[in-house]
């Protein structure tokens, strides 16, 4: 009998997973004091009552089988919570508008899976005669890469550094490698550095993509956790530029928003075209959403109180961070999402001290980022640490404080 050939395969060139890395790092080493995981992006603050009620209420409905296509009540809260959110009213969505509810809104079994299963409708056997790229920030989700590798496609690291605000200049890339770009990776807010894009530099993104023949997957699941102003929509960017969603697909989930990571309940919205046809895989190929989560999802898209609750303990949590840490290690208030990018000089040492000595659990930057940035730069998060401020307030308080006294 022999055994598969696994020595060679698409996947070899993907970076180990961040955390397994970490555990590895700190294997062996007792924690200094009582732990304090700060590594993980785990949303720990409550969710809202009315969740677990409403999948109660629908808990029969685990005895059918869901539609792809999620239920009409769920896709109108979708489209309602974005005609709040991002200015789509009524004007703008409708049966023959630029964002159809029925068929331009999907239900994700969590974004993760979307994020990963759209590289391979967006990816073509090849593009002007050339194996496809598929571009990213660097640091980057790791999903992303994966995504583009299981594709066939050639994953491109394009480095997001303090200097470039954060944020990667795809525009800047050589026109031989975007000529033959399928699809383009980009998070806003960003994770890890809390960088927003602009609704300005939305547009020229999409402009990029439009001219190139690139899908825009915007990854856009920090959007409501914000500092001090709404992070700017590339729906949005896209219907103010042309009235259309033409290469762009939004990812949402209610994991950060809701404090729902369990749930694994998100949507995708956009391109009408390539969302039939998205559809169309997912039909084969993708989980469904169980009929009581999307019930109770909607219910979640509808409610506005919760989020605005939630987003003002992440704002207290940044308050405090700001105030004990100060202006050390390149601190700054993130503009959206939960994590502090803080600039430690070497990262991978910095962890292994607050672990040995003060029991915080972080994660080194250099395991979110890969040394291969186009520019030939090096591993952009090689100093960093990220700071997942997801643990109560005292908590995050008590870790801040170790790490103020310890670095």
């Amino acid at each position: 009998m022999t055994a598969p050939d696994l020595t060679h395969n698409r996947f070899e060139t993907l970076p180990d997973g961040p955390f397994p890395r970490l555990n590895a790092l700190i294997e062996g080493i007792a924690p200094g004091k009582a732990p304090i995981v700060m590594s993980l992006g785990e949303p720990q603050h409550p969710f809202p009552d009315f969740v677990m009620e409403t999948i109660t209420a629908h808990a029969k409905e685990f005895g059918k089988y869901p539609p792809i296509s999620g239920t009409p009540d769920f896709r109108a809260s979708v489209a309602g919570w974005l005609g709040r959110r991002y200015g789509l009213g009524p004007d703008v969505i409708g049966p023959k508008k630029p964002l159809d509810p029925e068929l331009q809104i999907l239900p994700v079994n969590g974004t993760r899976e979307a994020l990963f299963n759209i590289a391979f409708v967006a990816t073509p056997l090849s593009k002007k005669g050339q194996r496809p790229a598929i571009l990213m920030p660097n640091p980057f989700y790791q999903c992303y890469a994966a995504a583009a590798l299981a594709a066939g496609a050639e994953p491109v690291y394009v480095a997001a550094t303090r200097e470039n605000g954060f944020m990667p200049d795809f525009a800047s890339l050589p026109e031989d490698l975007l000529v033959r770009t399928s699809m383009v990776y980009f998070c806003s807010p960003a994770n890890p550095q809390g960088a927003v894009a602009s609704l300005d530099q939305l547009k020229d993104l999409i402009r990029l993509a439009r001219r190139h023949g690139i899908l825009l997957a915007i990854d856009e699941c920090y959007a409501e956790i914000y500092d001090r102003e709404k992070p700017a929509g590339a729906l949005q960017a896209a219907i103010e530029l042309s009235g259309t969603l033409d290469n762009v697909v939004v990812f949402h989930s209610l994991s950060k928003r809701s404090s729902l990571p369990g749930l694994r309940s998100g949507f995708i919205a956009g391109d009408r075209d390539f969302l039939i046809r998205f559809r169309n895989f997912r039909n084969i190929a993708a989980p469904q959403v169980p009929m009581p989560i999307m019930a109770a999802s909607a219910a979640a898209w509808n409610d506005e109180a919760h989020v605005e609750e939630n987003r003002a303990r992440y704002r207290a949590k940044i308050d405090a961070a700001e105030r004990i840490l100060g202006n050390r290690f390149g601190f700054y208030r993130p503009a959206g999402g939960f994590f502090l990018w803080l600039d430690v000089g070497d990262g991978e040492a910095a962890a292994t001290e607050l672990w040995a000595k003060g029991g915080v659990k972080v994660l080194p930057g250099k395991y979110l980022s890969r040394e291969d940035s186009f520019d030939g730069g090096g591993n952009p998060g090689a100093a960093y640490i990220r700071v997942a401020l997801v643990e109560s307030q005292a908590a995050t308080e008590e870790a801040l404080a170790r790490m103020a006294a310890i670095l």
